[in-house]
């Protein structure tokens, strides 16, 4: 029996949460234990789960003995150096790096090995079905029959394979799908031997966008009727998975991606991490821009669900006759235009988290319907009678005043308090403006980025700009204005003069631009002066910061403003 090779992680947020899902369903290698600072790390709390020892000090990951490798994941060069220098010499260090690369061999190789069983349980299938099959290649050369071939036409398999199909059977659906490029159905021969009249349909075999042959599947006329249905359920299923795939998503960001150090912002931060470790429903409020979607993606990826699917539904962007459709599917047939059965969103959300964004636009009917789901797990598909129960996290957002909307009759008091098990307020930026000089730093690697370009960061004068403006569309507006200002700087520095045809920014700014010219010392004393009273307001205590940031005494602050009227 081989010996596992006894493993430690040192770093556990996603990349060695990543890291760690991959090995531990390795027969072969036992993690003897897995290291990060962070208590709460994404792979910590898995490690847990799994009975896997946790560490928080690299000391105690060293007391550990025949460690075979460490996998350092942190990316911090004082960490490495660290496990460099007090690992035990037989151990092995592979940075994050180099377990990235195994996870992909070992991918590849789980890929092939999947492949290998595919194609072996296709040979099962095709070798036990009753219908005839016969494959050629673009040029005509037979590369397979299977068993039920040489049942019905009576012709050996080493008989056919090997010949061309426009010798032996210039007129069949085969010879006919290879030269035309087009599907062949229901096309009626007589064949082999035993001169049995067979109704056969023939397809291009399309590899890549590029046609390598072709495959014929033909039986006894008196065996059609059962195998034009079997196709047909077939079929259903094929559309019902491809349907399946095409909905499901997962979150795309985590609280790593969200930036703010405001003491509003950063409790609402803190409560949203302790949320997302629950099954709680959450309701996210706040005006437009704030960060709602973002927060819901950072709860389901830090929840335990985070492997699950994470489904995003804009109530505000789907038409009202759609949405019940859109929520809980449908049954073929239940109204004009249904001609499938369709998955909902809430089935496609089972086990994971669905996101229901603009809640507040839902009309009355589905939020009854929305209601039963949240209490009972269970719904009906449009024009369906059977019950479907789903296990689903839900995280509702709006920028409304949901409890007024319900005293007025607009949005069920019932469903309001279900929704608000867990309120998250998310501040508006105006109200936690300090943090702008993080975003827009973000802002600028990001669309650097994006554009090419090598902006190192903004003046003074423009940093200015944006902290005076009140940005009624919140972050959103903030990242659009950036983007804008990054599409038209030719230079490394933004200057405020990129942002002033974008937003309409204070009367102030417009003093500011007067200032650049040369002007006589006295209109420019009036414009400061004007600045000033503008900036911190007429009341006595502004004209004390007036004046001080003037550098004058209130007294003169006064003359001066007597003498300008």
């Amino acid at each position: 029996m081989a010996l596992k090779v006894k493993v430690g992680i040192v770093g556990m947020g996603q990349g060695g949460a990543s890291i760690y899902k991959t090995l531990r369903s390795i027969e072969h290698i036992e993690i003897a234990a897995v290291c990060d600072c962070a208590e709460t790390a994404q792979g910590m709390q898995l490690a847990r789960l799994d009975r896997v020892k946790t560490l928080s000090s690299l000391d105690d990951l060293f007391k550990i003995t025949n460690l075979d490798v460490i996998i350092e994941a942190t990316g911090l060069e004082y960490v490495r150096e660290q496990i460099n220098s007090y690992k035990e010499k037989s151990c092995v260090v592979i940075e994050a790096q180099g377990a990235n690369l195994m996870m992909h061999l070992i991918e590849e190789k789980e890929k092939l090995a999947d492949i290998k069983r595919l194609k072996g349980e296709l040979d099962a299938i095709l070798n036990s079905v009753q219908e005839a099959i016969e494959v050629a290649s673009i040029d005509g050369n037979i590369k397979y029959v299977n068993p039920s071939f040489s049942r019905v036409t009576a012709i050996p398999a080493g008989q056919r394979i090997g010949n061309n199909i426009f010798e032996v059977s210039p007129n069949g659906a085969l010879a006919r799908s290879l030269r035309t490029h087009e599907a062949v159905f229901a096309h009626r021969a007589v064949v082999g031997g035993a001169d049995v009249e067979v109704v056969a349909n023939a397809s291009p075999i399309v590899v890549e966008g590029k046609m390598e042959g072709a495959v014929v599947v033909f039986q006894p006329l008196t065996d059609i009727y059962k195998l034009m249905e079997q196709l047909r359920a077939s079929n259903r299923v094929i559309d019902d998975l491809q349907t399946r795939i095409n909905q499901i998503s997962t979150s795309s960001y985590t609280f790593d991606d969200i930036i703010g150090s405001h003491p509003e912002f950063e409790s609402a931060l803190d409560l949203a991490r302790k949320a997302a470790k629950s099954n709680s429903t959450i309701l996210i409020t706040g005006e437009s821009g704030t960060g709602k979607e973002l927060f819901a993606h950072a709860i389901h990826a830090s929840s335990l669900r985070l492997d699950k699917p994470f489904i995003k539904v804009n109530c505000a962007a789907i038409p009202e006759t759609l949405l019940e459709s859109e929520f809980f599917g449908h049954e073929k047939g239940a109204f004009t235009g249904a001609l499938k059965t369709k998955l909902g969103k809430m089935e496609l959300a089972n086990g994971g988290t669905i996101f229901l964004d603009e809640i507040g636009d839902m009309n009355l009917h589905l939020q009854a319907k929305l209601l039963r789901v949240l209490q009972e797990m269970e719904f009906e598909r449009v024009g369906g009678s059977q019950t479907i129960k789903v296990d689903v996290r839900v995280i509702a957002a709006t920028n409304r005043n949901l409890l007024q909307m319900a005293k007025q009759g607009d949005f069920r008091e019932d469903l309001f308090y279900r929704l608000n098990v867990v309120e998250l307020g998310l501040p508006s930026l105006r109200n936690h403006k300090e943090d702008i000089p993080a975003y827009v730093h973000s802002l600028i690697a990001k669309f650097n980025r994006k554009f090419g370009k090598h902006v190192k960061g903004l003046t003074t004068k423009a940093e200015e700009l944006l902290m005076q403006y009140e940005w009624p569309g919140n972050i959103r507006e903030l990242q659009n204005v950036m983007e804008r200002a990054m599409v038209t700087v030719d230079e490394e520095i933004i200057t405020h003069k990129q942002f002033l045809n974008l937003v309409e920014f204070p009367q102030t700014i417009h003093h500011e631009q007067i200032i650049e010219e040369i002007m006589p010392i006295e209109q420019m004393e009036k414009h400061l002066i004007n600045m000033a009273i503008e900036r911190y307001g007429n009341a006595v205590e502004g004209k004390k910061q007036a004046a001080k940031a003037l550098g004058i005494s209130l007294a003169t602050l006064y003359n001066k403003l007597k003498t300008m009227g």
